[in-house]
């Protein structure tokens, strides 16, 4: 079937008929939604010649699964180093110390990856179909529900790796998803893939930011995007007024020690006696200050099928939460992000939720 060469504004209908006509009665349903994907998000690519390392590299990247993919060249970030100085300088970090480490490969990831050249971004919706069930039950955050981002994410960017490989240069890059000291969210806007809210997440106008985050470092010239330098958050202060700690001391800038996702997750000794009442039934991670976020409002579900939850997860009540064994634990949660808290944090979260009970 000959591929139409759509432009920027043109009207995506046609698109959408291409994948769901006659031709494709025999092909899967996950591939006819990577396919439609990589049509619906073909106004974000940039406009380059046709068949351009650039161009193929998302093409790819979307029929991995990815929901949107940017480039944006490997340089200093000079304009992110004073604010990581003031944010370190506060201890908005807290107990995680390894955020102080590498100072100088967070704002150039030339020292990171020598030789690098490009920075490939990739974002991957996880917003779930279907959520938890029973409204004092204990919540956790909607990233945690399937498999274990890390693993999705990085198994996924391998592959475009070995695709570069393969199909476009030799290459030598690595792969990294929160997992290394880079600053993704301001690699995302330079890649042109959103802008930084007021909440500190990386917002994009179309996803929301109900999404994970990915980096491909390599050793290969491309064809760049346009950094992401608007900003459409306006007036609005939703996600600060909705914080029940008060993480967001001011617009951009959240201290992690005041944070639901730092006290259920990263805190190793007793979440304080102080935030115990406003954790707001968390107890791993939190997302109200994406779920009260204007643009999150019209936000789809991800097609990616390692993040569906485990049945019994979702049914879950507060008495069952409660009597969860450490065998049940490991059985619900075997491949979920949840195993890096632990059992015996999960519980002890759980068992503030109701000491007044």
């Amino acid at each position: 079937m000959k591929r139409r060469v759509f432009h920027k504004n043109r009207d995506v209908r046609f698109k959408v008929e291409v994948f769901t006509n006659s031709k494709m009665k025999n092909v899967s349903v996950q591939n006819r939604i990577n396919r439609i994907r990589y049509f619906l998000y073909l106004p974000y690519l940039c406009v380059m010649h046709n068949g351009s390392k650039s161009t193929l590299i998302k093409t790819k990247a979307l029929e991995l699964g990815f929901s949107l993919c940017g480039i944006a060249p490997v340089r200093k970030l000079k304009a992110e180093e004073k604010a990581l100085k003031a944010y370190l300088a506060n201890c908005y970090h807290g107990e995680m110390k390894y955020m102080a480490n590498h100072f100088d490969k967070r704002l150039d990831p030339s020292l990171l990856v020598p030789g690098a050249k490009s920075m490939v971004l990739v974002l991957l919706n996880y917003f779930p179909r279907n959520l938890q069930q029973g409204s004092n039950a204990p919540k956790i955050a909607k990233y945690a529900y399937g498999t274990d981002y890390h693993y999705v994410i990085k198994d996924k960017l391998k592959a475009l790796l070995r695709f570069i490989n393969e199909h476009i240069a030799p290459a030598n890059g690595r792969v990294f998803t929160d997992s290394a000291p880079v600053l993704e969210r301001a690699w995302a806007v330079q890649a042109g893939l959103g802008w930084i809210g007021k909440n500190g997440l990386l917002i994009n106008r179309q996803m929301g930011s109900f999404f994970l985050i990915g980096e491909l470092i390599i050793d290969l010239e491309l064809e760049y995007d346009e950094p992401y330098y608007d900003e459409h958050c306006g007036s609005c202060n939703q996600c600060l007024n909705a914080c029940p700690t008060h993480a967001l001391v001011e617009p951009y800038v959240l201290d992690a020690r005041k944070c639901i996702s730092y006290l259920t997750i990263e805190l190793k000794a007793e979440i304080p006696e102080t935030f115990r009442p406003m954790l707001s039934q968390r107890i791993f991670g939190c997302d109200i200050c994406q779920d009260v976020c204007p643009w999150n409002r019209k936000v789809h579900p991800t097609s990616e099928p390692a993040f569906s939850p485990h049945p019994e997860m979702l049914q879950l009540y507060r008495e069952a939460w409660m009597n969860l064994s450490k065998n049940a634990f490991n059985e619900l949660f075997r491949k979920s992000a949840l195993k890096r808290a632990g059992y015996q944090k999960i519980m002890q979260n759980i068992s503030y939720l109701y000491e007044k009970c």
